[in-house]
């Protein structure tokens, strides 16, 4: 099945996305009479058209420039939306939300329809100035110097150059010398650029402090929580989730690294033995090349239903996936909505690891979710809010792995990789804990230096068990943690979702064990709603709790060990 962009019913089929162009549909939107609610859903419908038209414009330069971070040209095509069209929709952008928010028709719209988006222009109108758009068009191209500098990142190991995704593979390996070579490698290379990576972040912050000051804000802390749409919880909220994730995952981690130091036979552990398989046995190897990974997670994914293995083989299809790691390459993952075509690219740096197997039916939950939600009415009806976005691939991990017989031929290598999973969902929470408790305190203490921001990164990290190895000697790199983690650089207090999605997640595999039919209907229904309800109202369609109290952790914690003791 070859994909096109759906049909166009008000703007050109072919546009041009230059500012000469858009400048009169924009007028045209601003200008247009309303005189009835019908008039004002087709208003709606039109300015939604466009919406579309320029997300998949700037989704194409996003993906192009982080599959060759290298290519001045595609760096620059990105950068030109970033400078030349985006500063000048975002006015206008304003101006559409009050001719919306101020129309008399708004009261008699569906308002159970509605209700959802309605609040949310009405947020966005509350945080909406002026003198931060040159702010916010700063801040798109320095965050994208990130990609940059880590995408340039390689290490030469046994005289071969490997990225470090490449060169991660080295930590499993059995022999600890080979194991540490690597990891001392690749932790010298992040190293070499901890300063270019420090003064990057200090512009950073800077600039999201002055936007927040502009908006009315303490912090760029309070200013996000309102941006981000966190209309559910607060960050009292995120404290007590932090103090029970302590009090309830950590123990089990600590319980864990030291069975692991037994099994290994060491005296401590270092950070290059995180890893390893305790069993002595080699690296689980899914697959051999990004092709394999591809077909087995669709044969994967047609075992779990067949409507979702036909979404892979579409993405495969229409060429919607770079997948293995080279040099230049943006590092991460993801899975970019294409607005009009109603399809996503999944982007991944594979390098034949079971991590990354992780990654793809990860990211291909986010691709299913894209699929279910394409031919929601207004393009605003697919924005979910990352809560329930992170839902939809964190539950493919684990409902998917009825069907991880499709890359584990044997069951015990089968049972590894089920126990590997079920223990890197433990390893997420206090991840999660640390880098969400460095973002509340970097924005409320904004004029902080690199060296107190270290020490604020240093007390979290330990708080949380420090990875549950001896640092002693690699103290620097402890140090430097952070700036291995994107999000704080690319996109700000996005992160506790995945704790929240990740206890969501667990809640619908438990379903799902218990009834495989509907735990997935109920999984898939709730998908279907992209944003046209409230987060508690999904997670409710789901079959499952927003709840992140510590006795709800202890509940699925408890769900999650017993299904580990299955495995042994």
């Amino acid at each position: 099945m070859i994909l096109e962009k759906a049909k166009r019913n008000y703007i050109p089929q072919e546009l041009n996305m230059d500012w000469h162009a858009l400048e009169p549909i924009f007028n045209e939107l601003l200008n247009r009479e309303i005189n009835s609610v019908n008039e004002l859903e087709k208003w709606l419908k039109d300015k939604s058209e466009v919406e579309a038209a320029l997300e998949e414009d700037f989704a194409w330069r996003y993906i192009k420039m982080s599959c060759d971070t290298a290519n001045e040209d595609l760096v620059k095509s990105f950068q030109y939306f970033a400078t030349e069209i985006e500063p000048k929709i975002a006015p206008i952008g304003n101006d559409l939300n009050k001719k919306l928010n101020d129309s008399p028709f708004v009261k008699d719209l569906d308002q159970d329809k509605y209700f959802v988006y309605l609040r949310g222009i009405r947020k966005a109108l509350e945080l909406f100035r002026e003198k931060n758009i040159p702010l916010q068009t700063e801040l798109q191209v320095e965050q994208q110097k990130y990609q940059g500098i880590t995408g340039a990142m390689s290490v030469t190991l046994n005289g071969q150059e490997y990225t470090l995704e490449q060169a991660a593979n080295f930590l499993k390996d059995l022999n600890r010398e080979t194991r540490q070579e690597a990891w001392e490698a690749i932790t010298a290379r992040r190293l070499e650029d901890k300063d270019k990576l420090d003064g990057l972040f200090n512009k950073l912050k800077d600039l999201r402090h002055e936007v927040a000051l502009n908006a009315g804000f303490d912090n760029f802390r309070d200013y996000m929580f309102q941006a981000l749409g966190r209309f559910d919880y607060t960050p009292q909220d995120c404290f007590d989730f932090h103090d029970a994730i302590e009090k309830e995952v950590v123990p089990l981690l600590s319980a864990q690294a030291e069975e692991r130091k037994s099994l290994l036979k060491l005296d401590s552990l270092k950070p290059w033995d995180t890893e390893v398989d305790t069993s002595g046995k080699a690296a689980l190897i899914p697959f051999n090349n990004g092709e394999e990974l591809i077909e087995k997670a669709t044969n994967c994914f047609n075992k779990l239903d067949s409507y979702l293995g036909s979404r892979l083989e579409i993405m495969k299809a229409n060429g919607l996936f770079d997948v293995e790691s080279r040099k230049g390459k943006a590092p991460g993952g993801y899975n970019y909505p294409l607005s009009e075509t109603g399809a996503p690219f999944i982007f991944m740096n594979s390098a034949n690891s079971f991590r990354d197997l992780t990654t793809m039916v990860h990211e291909g939950g986010h691709a299913v979710h894209t699929f279910l939600t394409a031919n929601l009415e207004l393009n605003d009806f697919k924005h979910c809010p990352s809560e329930v976005a992170e839902l939809a691939s964190m539950s493919m991990e684990l409902i998917s792995m009825d069907h991880w017989d499709e890359f584990f031929k044997d069951e015990e290598e089968l049972k590894r990789a089920k126990r590997y999973q079920l223990k890197d969902v433990l390893k997420t929470l206090p991840w999660v804990a640390v880098v969400d408790s460095f973002q509340h305190w970097i924005y409320t203490n904004p004029t902080h230096t690199v060296e107190e921001r270290t020490k604020a990164w240093t007390n979290i990290f330990n708080r949380f068990g420090a990875n549950f190895v001896d640092w002693s000697e690699h103290q620097e790199a402890l140090e430097n943690l952070w700036q291995k983690q994107l999000h704080i650089f690319e996109v700000p207090f996005y992160y506790i979702e995945y704790a929240i999605a990740q206890l969501g997640a667990i809640a619908v595999w438990k379903n799902y064990k218990e009834n495989p039919t509907k735990g997935l209907a109920k999984y898939m229904e709730a998908l279907k709603l992209g944003y046209t309800k409230d987060m508690k109202t999904i997670y409710e369609t789901a079959g499952i709790k927003f709840n992140f109290s510590a006795d709800y952790i202890k509940e699925l914690m408890d769900f999650v060990k017993s299904e580990l003791e299955k495995l042994d």
